[in-house]
């Protein structure tokens, strides 16, 4: 089992939806999410989330795996998982995995398990 955490100011992702707007958003985020995550919380959680999955992958963002490669979603009951794309599926092969995001007190942080 791997595990990844990341936690991050939510008052960043602010600062750079206000500098940068939509393209701040594209840089890490398909189009299904950028759907899902209307508030400033919840796009700062999916890059905790995306920087979480990295991590328990242990390869960081860059070019082994891109924000794009992680695709991020909810149940029924809001309840977050994630999916790779093929390429990296590929490279890291994941039996099963679990997604935990929370955000409080100007903070988003995110939790994976991954085996």
């Amino acid at each position: 089992m791997k595990i990844g955490t990341d936690i991050i100011q939510i008052s960043r992702v602010d600062a750079s939806l206000e500098r940068f707007g939509d393209t701040f958003k594209s840089k890490f985020l398909n189009e299904s999410e950028i759907t899902l995550a209307k508030k400033t919380e919840s796009i700062a959680g999916f890059w905790a989330a995306k920087e979480a999955i990295a991590k328990a992958l242990g390869c960081g963002i860059g070019a082994e795996l891109s924000f794009h490669d992680i695709h991020i979603s909810k149940n029924e009951k809001g309840a977050p998982s994630f999916t790779l794309s093929s390429k990296a599926q590929r490279l890291h092969s994941i039996n099963a995995s679990s997604l935990s995001i929370s955000h409080d007190g100007g903070f988003a942080i995110a939790v994976v398990a991954i085996t």
